[in-house]
């Protein structure tokens, strides 16, 4: 989970707080101790984490907090402030020229995820209604040409390449006026890495820099080495003054230190982080609502961002109406079960509903091999018996776990929770809606309990 080390410390200390009906000042020191030794274990700079306590502290032990009804809250509400200014206090979003094409140049060091990367950012400004073009300016790392070729090829985006024996500068130069004759209005140039900063790296750099002006020179920075990535962020500034930096492989992070630590150093903004592997799972970075997960907060507007971009509105409205009508089927469980899927792992949507503390979520095993239980006994019905369930008997029950590679409890317990579901969906028509406020508006669905 990310940030699961800091979030849970933090989480911890303020809980103590909360508890608290009045504060005082060695209430909030007690509390900034602990704090700070949770920052610099989450391998934050040790200068932001001294900068944020002292600015915390400043604004913590004042009148207005000490003699507020709920000192404890305002507190917490003081840290999420202060840690979305850490981050950058707005998101950091890609700066589009007025004449087209936008031209990106993708820097970084070997392993930290760039040609991927690339292909990543050119997907998300597909989506956006942008026609990117990926230019392969890495001639150096073998297999680098034919790498982003494939992850062109996966994202349906063209790439341009002169081969391994053209100067990087002039590929990058070609690749604009094949990109202005072909209607591309954003150029992703994938540029070559090395396994440490070196002479030769930076210059290439600086010479393409000079050679096309992009106009965003991204930085793409693993964040699981940490400190060693803010510092590579640090060294890349200084010789190519970069526009912002994308974070990989966030999703692993369980410390966080140089998401909390960049911006600070750098004075340079977090604009995307990778949340996984697919080529979907690259994100825009937003401060405030990444203060808000570490603290227990939640991230509703991500949480719904996530589900419009998966959900088919055409294919929602008629489930509706099938509910409605109580025609849900099992192709229709598996069509929803699916699109659940396409939004991300189901531990990382139930870190973002906010009350959730870090230490229930890692207590939680969400286990997706259920998932890909129950996927397979659907597909392994008839369609009869996808449509009418009643039909299935126990030589059918048989049929289906073998042919699903389950157990017939399992056939069986996926059967009755799928009845379950269809009465309970049956009360949501006429008055059942009606006694369903009357209770409260409290239900348990049976798929997901």
């Amino acid at each position: 989970m990310i940030f699961e080390g800091l979030a849970e410390k933090l989480q911890n200390t303020f809980s103590k707080l909360k508890g608290k009906g009045k504060l005082d000042e060695k209430d909030v020191n007690a509390a900034m101790r602990e704090v700070k030794m949770a920052l610099l274990e989450a391998d934050v700079n040790f200068k932001v984490v001294k900068d944020f306590i002292s600015r915390v502290k400043e604004r913590a032990v004042g009148d207005e907090v000490l003699e507020s009804l709920t000192p404890g809250q305002h507190v917490i509400k003081i840290v999420k402030d202060e840690l979305t200014h850490l981050m950058g206090e707005t998101q950091s979003k890609i700066n589009f020229s007025n004449k087209p094409p936008t031209v990106i140049m993708m820097a970084g060091l070997q392993g930290a995820g760039k040609t991927t990367t690339c292909g990543k950012l050119a997907k998300l400004l597909k989506k956006e209604g942008k026609r990117p073009l990926l230019v392969a300016g890495d001639i150096y790392r073998p297999a680098a040409i034919n790498q982003l070729e494939v992850v062109g090829k996966q994202v349906e985006v063209p790439v341009f390449s002169m081969g391994d024996k053209e100067k990087p500068v002039n590929i990058a130069k070609e690749s604009i006026l094949h990109a202005e004759k072909h209607g591309n209005d954003v150029v992703i140039i994938d540029t070559a890495g090395r396994l440490h900063i070196d002479a030769n790296l930076m210059d290439e750099l600086k010479e393409i820099d000079q050679g096309v002006n992009p106009h965003e020179k991204l930085l793409v920075l693993d964040s699981m080495t940490g400190q060693d990535a803010v510092n590579v962020a640090k060294e890349f500034n200084e010789t190519i003054e970069i526009n912002g930096v994308i974070l990989t492989k966030l999703d692993g992070d369980t410390r966080g230190g140089a998401a909390l630590s960049i911006r600070a150093v750098t004075d340079k903004p977090i604009k995307f982080v990778g949340m996984g592997e697919k080529l979907d799972e690259l994100e825009a970075f937003h401060p405030d609502r990444m203060a808000s997960r570490i603290l227990g907060m939640g991230d509703m507007l991500s949480l719904i961002e996530k589900a419009e971009s998966s959900f088919d509105q055409k294919k929602a409205r008629e489930m509706e109406e099938k509910l409605r009508s109580q025609q849900f089927t099992f192709d229709d469980f598996l069509d929803q079960l699916e699109q659940i899927r396409n939004m991300g792992p189901i531990g990382d949507m139930l870190n973002m509903l906010p009350g959730v503390p870090s230490k229930q979520m890692k207590n939680l095993n969400v286990d997706e091999k259920e998932l890909n239980h129950i996927q397979a006994i659907i597909q392994s019905m008839t369609k009869d018996e996808r449509t009418n369930p009643g039909i299935i008997n126990g030589s059918r029950r048989k049929r289906i776990a073998a042919g699903s590679g389950t157990s017939v409890q399992q056939v069986n317990k996926l059967i009755k929770q799928f009845e379950q579901t269809r009465k309970m969906m049956k009360q949501f028509s006429g008055s059942g809606m009606d006694k369903l406020k009357k209770k409260g508006g409290k239900m348990n669905m049976p798929f997901f309990g």
